[in-house]
């Protein structure tokens, strides 16, 4: 079961679109078309991930058409989206220590938590979903000094002892 969905980051209203086959473009072609119908004249921005299926020209063309911005993640980056932290949320409801005796009964579990986002879940994900991110900055390390540079920083992969 595959479901691409679409979160406001504000009113934490959430858009879906399932299938049984695979995501692709037309797949997300579809879900910007349910957001461009449910808010008519209002302007959107979609934050995305950098999968090919969402970065290609048909995926372009149908938000250009529809007056959808698309504003793309850095690579790598699954703290600044805030979908992740649904997505997570909704495989701790519905995948941690879960038997389920078929595909239906997995599927519907996931569609049920999906659909009560709004009400029954509602005041966990508020305290879950706020636009608060984890950053990475450079931080000293226990026992040194830390003076600030004005010169770039060069990133440090490994440190040999």
């Amino acid at each position: 079961m595959n479901v691409l969905a679409a979160l406001n980051a504000v009113s934490h209203e959430l858009f879906t679109v399932e299938n049984l086959t695979y995501i692709t473009a037309e797949t997300v072609c579809e879900l910007l078309r349910l957001l461009a119908g449910a808010h008519q004249g209002i302007p959107i921005t979609i934050i995305l991930d950098n999968a090919r299926y969402q970065r290609c020209t048909l995926v372009q063309a149908v938000a250009q058409e529809l007056g959808i911005e698309l504003l793309y993640l850095p690579t790598y980056s699954p703290n600044l989206n805030l979908i992740e932290r649904f997505w997570r949320f909704v495989k701790k409801q519905c995948l941690y220590s879960k038997y389920y005796p078929d595909s239906k009964s997995f599927q519907q579990a996931i569609l049920t938590c999906i659909q009560q986002a709004s009400t029954k879940h509602k005041e966990e994900l508020k305290q879950l979903l706020t636009l608060r991110f984890q950053t990475f900055r450079e931080v000293p390390l226990i026992g040194e000094q830390h003076t600030p540079s004005t010169e770039p920083k060069k990133k440090v992969l490994s440190k040999a002892a």
